[in-house]
């Protein structure tokens, strides 16, 4: 008999035994499913101890005096002290409350010729041989600038160079052998990258604080595009470093928003790679030289780029041209948009006076213009930047009452004597507003330069414009105001 093909009963245990492998199986899955122990939880988390240990040696605090100065309170003045430069750089009042050590009239005084403290700082070695970087900000007007190093070590230093418009300053204090930082890539920095801040708020030497970075590219100063993280920073920590995960400075820590007067959560720092051309330009010769093509500018709004036919918003709006400026030599109009510098694409406002920034004054540039839906090219001689110089505009004389056009908008002619003032060929001036015009932001005063892209010579041909225009469709207007153009939407079927 073949003994295989016989059936064999189930065994008894079977039963007991699926229920076990059940049970089993069961275990295995809650086990799975419990929280990963703290050990391997902090394994995942980033390790700073050692950029710390790495960075830290070359990080130094600053700190500055002024001459003929109230030297600072003790007691309840000291905090008052260390706030000077949080206050001083956003722009706070003082605190005005006398301190019971403050002198009464007629009381000695300290010698006014000696240095009295005024702020705190930070800062960090870029070369061996003593060149340290910092804010403007924290040396703008020192008399005095101690560097203290993290071995405890002082020297006075000597302010090489500051460029208040990016807020960095080059120092020189004499040593050598110093540690130094490594300059990193910002390009390589990715918006949610963890960051480290290395400096003295408060005083508090060698502080360290982390976060991430926030976003980049944003707009808070003339020429910088800056960092913004979530890293704390407080004041004193402005000039020291901000650090990547390779022990790498990508920033300098120079600003933070704040509506209670510390910090909330929102810092800025400056793109090393923008700080170190600026501190090599201040240590060759002391300042930074700047190109300028002399216009004001303004962004342009997707609705402006969209009514004058420009399709997605970009370039920079010319909102005035400098008389006898490179710009107006150049043919440049107030109105006139700039998509383009030698073939850079101006992407937002912003970008046209880094880009001319660092153009060498003498040098030529191409520029793009966009003017009343066509495109042309124009070259400019870049000239050293300065203050611009304001000029008068003309006022208008009174007019008499003038019937208002479907829009809502009186207008009147300008005189020859007010064209030439404001160096325009054409245009009429506003006289009073109501109902879509009102709402879209004109006044009395203005001067309507252009109408969906057609230039306006009177007040006769502009009436004639608006009765012919599609009152259901939004109107596009140039309009200048002072010294300053920019367009206006007028959306007449919301009358």
């Amino acid at each position: 008999m073949n003994h295989s093909l016989i059936a064999r009963p189930i065994s008894p245990l079977s039963p007991w035994r699926r229920q076990f492998g059940l049970r089993l199986l069961v275990l295995a899955l809650t086990v799975l499913c419990l929280p990963k122990p703290a050990v391997a939880q902090a394994r995942e988390l980033p390790d700073f101890t050692e950029l710390v240990e790495r960075v830290g040696p070359a990080v130094v605090n600053i700190r500055t005096a002024e001459r003929g100065r109230a030297s600072a309170q003790a007691g309840g003045g000291e905090v008052d002290e260390q706030m000077r430069e949080f206050f001083r750089r956003f722009g706070i009042p003082l605190p005005n409350n006398p301190s019971p050590q403050t002198p009464r009239r007629g009381a000695p005084r300290e010698d006014d010729t000696e240095p009295q403290q005024r702020g705190v700082g930070s800062g960090f070695v870029l070369t061996a041989d003593g060149f340290v970087m910092t804010n403007a900000h924290v040396v703008d007007g020192a008399d005095e600038v101690i560097v203290t190093l993290n071995d405890k070590r002082e020297f006075k230093a000597r302010i090489v160079g500051t460029d208040k418009r990016t807020d960095v300053a080059v120092v020189k204090i004499e040593a050598t052998g110093l540690p130094t930082v490594k300059i990193g890539d910002v390009n390589l920095v990715k918006v949610g990258a963890w960051v480290i801040a290395i400096g003295s708020p408060f005083n508090l030497e060698n502080t360290v604080t982390a976060g991430i970075v926030s976003a980049k590219q944003r707009d808070t100063g003339e020429f910088l595009p800056l960092f913004q993280t979530d890293v704390a920073i407080n004041p004193g920590n402005s000039g020291g470093p901000l650090i990547n995960m390779r022990g790498e400075v990508i920033g300098i820590n120079s600003q933070i928003y704040s509506r209670s007067g510390g910090y909330m959560g929102i810092s800025f720092a400056i793109p090393i790679d923008e700080a170190i051309r600026v501190s090599e330009q201040l240590r060759s010769s002391g300042r930074v030289i700047r190109g300028r093509i002399g216009v004001t500018i303004a962004p342009v709004t997707k609705e402006v780029a969209e009514s004058i036919g420009l399709g997605k918003p970009g370039g920079a709006l010319v909102q005035g041209v400098e008389s006898g400026g490179p710009a107006d030599k150049a043919g440049i109009e107030a109105g006139d948009i700039i998509t383009k510098v030698d073939g850079k694409s101006i992407e937002k406002s912003g970008d046209l006076p880094r880009i001319v920034g660092a153009t060498k004054p003498g040098a030529k540039a191409t520029l793009q213009l966009f003017r009343r839906g066509t495109t042309r090219d124009v070259a400019v001689t870049v000239v050293e930047f300065e203050p611009e110089k304001p000029r008068r505009v003309a006022q208008s004389p009174e007019q008499p009452a003038l019937p208002k056009t479907a829009i809502g908008l009186a207008v009147s002619d300008l005189t020859e004597a007010q064209k030439r003032d404001l160096k325009l060929r054409g245009g009429v001036r506003v006289e009073s507003t109501e109902g879509a015009a009102a709402r879209a932001g004109l006044r009395e005063g203005d001067v309507i330069v252009t109408l969906d892209n057609t230039e306006v010579s009177d007040a006769k041909q502009f009436n004639a414009l608006v009765a012919k225009i599609d009152k259901t469709r939004q109107i596009s207007v140039m309009v200048r105001r002072g010294e300053w153009t920019n367009y206006l939407i007028i959306r007449p079927a919301a009358r």
